[in-house]
């Protein structure tokens, strides 16, 4: 019977999450570029009747939350997942500045179990975050579905880890996508994280973190993996532009 309530209520949140809770944060910036010419709309209008948009069709959760640059914890940005749940282990979301049709794409994260992030070698590791935090302190919400459907969703998320790429550093009113991919970071504790960013965010949602935080009381705090959140040991990784070519061997 657990099971069963447990489909009934996921099902109900994948049907609601993309409906609820959107169109209220506008981009950081605009792109520099000339309007959309008739010709180009009449284009878009046909290929959106003609072709077929599987994996985005796929897309079945909305999450909004905070991150940070890796090595820069006063670097912190909003940010608005759009997820698609793969198998039972593996996620993986499209992350952009804001949820409105303006909204600039600046990164992917993709969230695994602790089952496979314990399989991960321990320097792959030192990439990752774990999301016992933002799920507990209330900072990290599903827009728009009802609490009972958010909280089984929550409970599910809880003992993830997460690895975020950021492409497009909007939050520097940057225009254009420049510079190099950044590794960033989620909050850890009490403290990291700038109020201002929250009070905002919850007034644009009509939410309380403070209230998800009292209604999470009851999902178990889950023990961090050894490797996840290295930054919190000084262990810090991020990328950079080089002129050598290191890349793994691909085969086909």
């Amino acid at each position: 019977m657990e099971n069963k309530h447990t489909f009934l209520v996921c099902s109900l949140a994948s049907l609601l999450l993309l409906g609820c809770g959107g169109n209220n944060t506008d981009s950081y910036v605009k792109a520099p570029g000339g309007e959309k010419t008739a010709k180009t709309k009449v284009l878009e209008a046909g290929a959106d009747v003609l072709q077929k948009k599987t994996p985005l069709s796929k897309i079945d959760a909305y999450l909004n939350g905070f991150h940070f640059y890796n090595g820069n914890l006063q670097g912190q940005m909003e940010a608005h997942h759009y997820v698609t749940q793969l198998n039972e282990d593996l996620h993986q979301a499209v992350m952009y500045d804001g949820n409105g049709p303006d909204a600039k794409l600046m990164g992917v994260e993709y969230i695994i179990s602790e089952r496979l992030f314990k399989k991960l070698p321990l320097e792959e590791r030192k990439l990752w975050h774990s999301h016992h935090h933002e799920v507990k302190s209330g900072t990290l919400i599903a827009p728009g579905i009802p609490d009972v459907a958010e909280h089984e969703l929550m409970e599910k998320l809880v003992s993830t880890y997460g690895k975020i790429i950021h492409t497009w550093h909007t939050d520097r009113d940057l225009e254009l996508p420049f510079g190099s991919p950044m590794v960033m970071m989620g909050f850890t504790k009490d403290g990291q994280l700038n109020q201002e960013l929250v009070a905002d965010r919850d007034k644009r949602f009509n939410v309380s973190t403070a209230e998800k935080r009292k209604q999470r009381e009851d999902i178990p705090m889950p023990k961090v993996v050894e490797g996840a959140n290295a930054w919190e040991q000084g262990e810090v990784r991020q990328l950079q532009i080089t002129n050598k070519y290191e890349a793994p061997e691909h085969q086909h």
